[in-house]
């Protein structure tokens, strides 16, 4: 990502240059080489190459970057249509709709890319330091002025309360490093709030992770194995962790769904808020 890699790239109208953090070798990036990157990767959707500002960052700057990714967001679309998937399976380009906290850049943004008719739209440079409010605040404007019959991505977002406000404000896609990031580091989501698994109390639990959930790690151990493994630093609990987190997060996205095909989301989302927010108490069990 080259926002992440901020202390390290240059960037001008025409891409980005950047140094590797692994060897100092120097990289080149523009909108062409980016499409020709995903295409041999054959990636399912492909992003445009755009930049994400920081959070705070200036009406000026950000009103310039915005220009800038727009004319990127064209030269990968031409590019893309230039070419063809190589792997026989289909590629969907997706545009970002940029231009920070600021309501009026975020419209010129998703005005201009609209009108270039990408298959998908994702809604970047939030979830970068601004406070919650600002970020729901700037997601329902853009999703206002974006297609409904396209899919809507929330780019880097987020712990399942975001995902739950988002989705309320039109939202179809996420992204996050959470589930395994977390994960690895001992805490556990679950429908009744979040665990820290190594914590004391569960060093003799015999209960799952989770009594409702289906993943691997709660059909076959225990709170206090997981806190073992976790405390022995075997790599099986950062696995097992992992295989949680997501399965938990799949679980929230396609309970949304449901919520929504039966007309019940807000209430739904109003009590898994509620709940999500909550920490695990000092039980054996979870209800």
């Amino acid at each position: 990502q080259v926002f992440s890699l901020a202390d390290l790239r240059g960037l001008d109208a025409d891409g980005v240059t950047f140094k590797s953090h692994h060897d100092g070798s120097m990289h080149r990036f523009t909108p062409e080489s980016v499409i020709d990157i995903e295409r041999t990767l054959g990636s399912d959707i492909v992003m445009v190459l755009d930049e994400c500002t920081p959070y705070p960052c200036d009406a000026e700057y950000a009103r310039k970057s915005n220009e800038i990714t727009v004319r990127w967001a064209e030269r990968c679309k031409n590019r893309f249509e230039q070419t063809t998937a190589q792997y026989g399976c289909d590629q969907t380009l997706f545009a970002i709709v940029q231009g920070s906290t600021y309501p009026d850049i975020r419209e010129d943004s998703a005005r201009a890319l609209t009108t270039m008719d990408f298959e998908g739209y994702a809604i970047g440079g939030l979830s970068v330091g601004e406070p919650a409010e600002e970020m729901y605040r700037i997601t329902e404007l853009c999703t206002s002025m974006l297609p409904e019959n396209k899919p809507r991505y929330l780019m880097g977002v987020g712990t399942p309360e975001n995902i739950l406000e988002s989705i309320e404000r039109g939202i179809d896609m996420f992204d996050y490093v959470m589930p395994t990031r977390n994960g690895r580091n001992g805490l556990f989501f679950t429908r009744n709030g979040k665990l820290n698994i190594k914590n004391a109390v569960h060093a003799d639990q015999l209960a799952p992770i989770d009594g409702e959930c289906t993943c691997y790690g709660c059909r076959n151990f225990t709170r206090a194995y997981i806190r073992h493994l976790m405390k022995a630093n075997e790599i099986l609990a950062l696995q097992l962790a992992s295989i949680h987190n997501l399965t938990f997060y799949l679980w929230l996205v396609r309970s949304a769904r449901e919520a929504i095909l039966k007309n019940e989301f807000h209430a739904w989302k109003a009590e898994q808020v509620r709940r999500l927010g909550a920490e695990i108490p000092n039980s054996n069990f979870v209800n």
